[in-house]
């Protein structure tokens, strides 16, 4: 089974530090996200990935030089301009040459959605494309799926109030797709895989989409990005996650928290749910609750950094 790894994104929401770094390349205790999408799809069977770039695909070659993630084969196809997520799934795919049944994710979702499953689901429907669904509280924030009995996609509904909500499953980023899909997108220009394929596939009778109940996280934003850090701690069973090289004074009150190499945290510090990036110092009594504090910064003694901020005090 062949994948697609949509990864060409700037990462906005995570800004300054996608100005250097990819967000799939950013870390979950230590280690790039991007490794954490391919081992669970190496676990269901994937054994080629396509990497679709367009926002600094020099940094992911540099990373992964010998072609290979997690023990899976890459290939780098970089767009040559922005062609939004079907644009850029045409063409990766056309590109690296799939010509049958594929897997695309969205590269910055973390997920344990049962991919072998989805893909019966499709094979069973003789779908042309399966959309993988997750559950969510509150449904006014995405655009949910409406499906039949059956699992064919009957609607798309954007954002409706919560009260008002068809259903609480929403698209997951998840897809099995045939390669005939590829039919439907444009070969030129942008052309939007939710906007534009999707409706078109539904009015066809084509497509469907199943829900899991597996844990799931769009990893975009610095609350989901601390979140993502904070679930491995826990899934690990560790208060903390601190790289051998940094050096975390006795009397530095630590929890839930991510130190990474080369940090250096002082005196009565306190960082509790934070993610300290490489060879960042925290001085003597500064607090840092539930933010990111990005590469080679200096937090300043006594200062306090509150929820969902990055602090970058770094020259890029």
């Amino acid at each position: 089974m062949k994948s697609i790894i949509l990864v060409g994104g700037e990462g906005t929401r995570l800004r300054p530090l996608t100005y250097e770094t990819p967000k799939q390349l950013l870390p979950l205790l230590g280690t790039p996200m991007l490794e954490e999408v391919v081992a669970h799809m190496a676990s269901h069977g994937v054994t080629d990935v396509v990497l679709s770039m367009g926002y600094l695909p020099d940094r992911f070659v540099e990373t992964y030089p010998d072609n290979t993630i997690s023990g899976v084969s890459i290939t780098y196809v970089v767009e040559p301009a922005p062609l939004d997520t079907a644009g850029a799934i045409r063409y990766a795919a056309v590109t690296a040459g799939i010509t049958d049944t594929f897997i695309v994710v969205n590269g910055d979702i973390l997920t344990d959605l049962d991919l072998t499953a989805l893909v019966a689901f499709h094979r069973a429907n003789e779908a042309v494309a399966t959309i993988g669904l997750t559950k969510v509280d509150d449904p006014s924030r995405y655009g949910v799926v409406v499906t039949n009995d059956r699992g064919q996609v009957q609607a798309f509904v954007e954002k409706p109030p919560r009260e008002l909500a068809p259903t609480n499953e929403i698209n997951a980023g998840v897809y099995v797709f045939e390669a005939s899909v590829l039919d439907v997108i444009a070969p030129e220009g942008r052309v939007s895989i939710e906007r534009e394929t999707f409706p078109a596939l539904a009015a066809a009778g084509v497509l469907f989409a199943r829900a899991d109940d597996a844990y799931w996280l769009d990893t975009g934003t610095p609350h989901t990005f601390i979140q993502a850090n904070v679930d491995r701690l826990l899934h690990a069973g560790e208060r903390n996650w601190i790289h051998p090289s940094a050096q975390v004074d006795p009397s530095a009150s630590v929890s839930n928290t991510v130190v990474d190499r080369g940090c250096v945290v002082g005196a009565n510090a306190v960082l509790d749910q934070a993610v300290v990036m490489p060879d960042a110092v925290i001085e003597a009594g500064a607090e840092v609750h539930r933010a990111i504090v990005a590469p080679r910064t200096v937090v300043a003694a006594a200062s306090v950094i509150e929820a969902d901020s990055i602090v970058d005090s770094s020259r890029r």
